[in-house]
């Protein structure tokens, strides 16, 4: 009888788990309470202003103090001096504050900050303390679940500061931002758990925009994903990601990322 309801348990976290996890944004859910998560993001995109390709390697890793707070911290790493190189780091913590479960849904709402140093050249009116610029975001974020499909957005206020003394953020070009995103993403296979070894596959999509408050200048972007899900615990992600209309100067807007996650359950209880 134990055995069963642990495994009745199993799937249907691992039925809510793995339709939350978009790929560049976080839903309203946490990484599960005393435990660790390991996300080795990579992007790959093409250079507008020169020939070449822009590389980010961007490792984070995230540890949930309980089902309502996480913290995370990454490290920011490019090519684009024609050579790898450490160009800083962030932190990023989020507060879940409401939730509703239902049978066969839930909905949820939490708060996220965001601080990040970097040391690179200031290159585009873009803001983004992900992996360019220096600076903090703070935001909401709410998610609902319906059966297969989870529907998720943010609405931000993101502040870009100087990167360093040489890399002052420039007079010319707006340094706040209101960003906004919206993700879909549905459970595709398997069409009934049998075991949470199962592997899942997942498709989505997200609409991420930005609008510089000074000038109202801005941007839409477009992602589709495929996602794969193995033993509940290891995450494989590919998406494309391609510009629909944009008003500011970008240096990279399109390209691919591949992210490779793994989340550590139970840590305590290990220990």
């Amino acid at each position: 009888m134990r055995k069963i309801l642990l495994l009745f348990v199993a799937l249907n976290c691992q039925n809510l788990f793995s339709q939350e996890l978009f790929v560049i944004t976080d839903p309203a859910s946490n990484v599960p309470a005393n435990s660790l998560a390991v996300n080795v993001m990579q992007s790959l995109f093409k250079e507008e202003m020169k020939s070449g390709y822009n590389y980010h390697f961007m490792p984070e890793v995230t540890y949930g103090l309980n089902k309502n707070l996480m913290f995370r911290a990454s490290a920011f790493v490019s090519n684009r001096g024609n050579e790898l190189v450490t160009e800083g780091g962030g932190f990023y913590t989020k507060y879940r504050f409401y939730s509703t479960d239902d049978l066969n849904s839930h909905f949820r709402m939490a708060a996220f900050g965001r601080f990040s140093f970097n040391n690179a050249d200031i290159h585009q009116e873009q803001i983004e303390i992900m992996g360019h610029n220096s600076g903090f975001e703070t935001g909401l974020v709410a998610t609902k679940l319906i059966k297969k499909v989870a529907i998720s957005s943010t609405l931000s206020f993101e502040k870009a500061l100087d990167n360093t003394s040489k890399n002052p953020f420039p007079d010319y070009i707006g340094d706040n931002a209101t960003n906004y995103t919206l993700s879909v993403g549905k459970l595709m296979y398997p069409k009934k758990y049998t075991n949470y070894k199962q592997t899942n596959i997942n498709l989505m999509m997200e609409f991420v925009g930005q609008t510089i408050n000074e000038n109202g200048k801005s941007y839409l972007d477009v992602m589709p994903a495929v996602q794969f899900i193995f033993n509940s615990q290891a995450r494989l992600d590919l998406a494309y990601r391609q510009e629909l209309v944009s008003s500011m100067v970008r240096s990279a807007p399109n390209g691919f990322y591949f992210n490779l996650y793994y989340t550590f359950f139970d840590l305590k209880k290990k220990n």
